[in-house]
């Protein structure tokens, strides 16, 4: 194991009050796995992400539970030891490069600049490694690329420049937070590919943070489902298309189009909105959004697998009432 993220929580004390962006979340990462992190705008992915990080440290924020990397406790380094990980130990791919990126600099002076600051090495040195990581992202034209700047990069490459910056330190875990979000679909499966080649050669863990489900069906290993702050689910990529648990899942899968389906009028939708985070519900914070709650939803469920009080035998019950939900596995032959 690489990576373990323990009861993790955090807070912010805003003018309306505290906002409990993150409550609870644990997870476990291990060498060449690719753990994806779903779920809508605003249930706690990012900052799950950049607390890791430490990059949400700030006097208005109260972070508790345990954040361990290759056994060292990530949560009580002072920020100069943090520097010392962020980049060469745990990379981070933000969700948009061209805000990631400074406009009035070349790329390769940012590649480098990141270089050396946690190697001592000369500018030249560090040129050539920015030259082989840009290649290796498979940008054209590497040694004379290197001299452009964001904005004469596409949307797909600036988002290749993010990655081989991330990469030039070799890092071991990779932390990208929407890598695909504003890429057409032909650039999207190019970078998901890259991803997927990079983990498979270089042994590279990957935390995937995304709202799209389809992504995930590409590359992932593992997945957890983030609903208002909290892990709902916590499955292997097949458990979750095949044999998805907790209602909000399936409010998930249930709005995906359907190749093998008859084409609906409209798709399917989650009733409702997620929870004010200012006030979050005592009990299932899915609760007031799902069609078969009853009086047990008022208490909080704990998560084992699923934060869920239905009994297994009624979910698949509930479940496979609507044939949307889930896939089905195929019948050997």
């Amino acid at each position: 194991m690489i990576l373990s993220v323990r009861d993790l929580s955090v807070s912010f004390a805003t003018d309306g009050g505290v906002v409990r962006a993150v409550e609870g979340v644990s997870f476990a990462l291990d060498k060449g796995e690719i753990l994806a992190i779903v779920g809508e705008s605003g249930s706690g992915k990012s900052v799950t992400a950049q607390t890791i990080l430490g990059l949400t440290r700030a006097p208005n924020a109260t972070i508790t539970g345990s954040v361990e990397f290759d056994g060292r406790e990530l949560t009580t380094l002072g920020d100069d030891q943090l520097r010392d990980i962020r980049g060469k130990r745990i990379a981070m791919i933000f969700q948009d490069p061209m805000t990631s990126l400074n406009p009035v600099y070349r790329v390769g002076e940012q590649i480098v600049e990141m270089i050396r600051a946690h190697q001592k090495v000369s500018k030249r040195e560090a040129r050539i490694s920015a030259i082989d990581m840009l290649r290796a992202v498979g940008i054209p034209n590497p040694d004379r690329r290197v001299d452009d700047y964001p904005h004469e990069f596409s949307g797909g490459m600036r988002q290749r420049v993010m990655i081989a910056m991330a990469l030039a330190l070799d890092p071991d875990v990779l932390i990208a937070d929407e890598p695909t979000t504003a890429l057409d679909v032909t650039v999207q499966a190019q970078i998901l590919r890259l991803l997927e080649r990079l983990n498979r050669e270089r042994g590279l863990a990957v935390v995937l943070i995304t709202h799209d489900l389809g992504v995930v069906a590409e590359i992932a290993d593992r997945v957890a489902v983030m609903y208002a702050g909290q892990i709902v689910e916590d499955a292997t990529l097949e458990n979750l298309f095949y044999d998805p648990q907790h209602p909000y899942t399936w409010g998930l899968l249930g709005s995906l189009a359907r190749l093998d389906q008859p084409r609906p009028v409209r798709l399917a939708q989650i009733a409702g909105s997620p929870p004010s985070l200012l006030h979050p519900p005592t009990g299932c914070r899915f609760a007031a959004r799902c069609p078969h709650e009853f009086d047990k939803c008022a208490e909080p469920p704990p998560l084992h697998g699923d934060r869920c009080w239905l009994d297994p035998a009624d979910k698949r019950r509930l479940r496979d009432v609507d044939g949307r939900i889930g896939l089905r596995k195929p019948v050997a032959s």
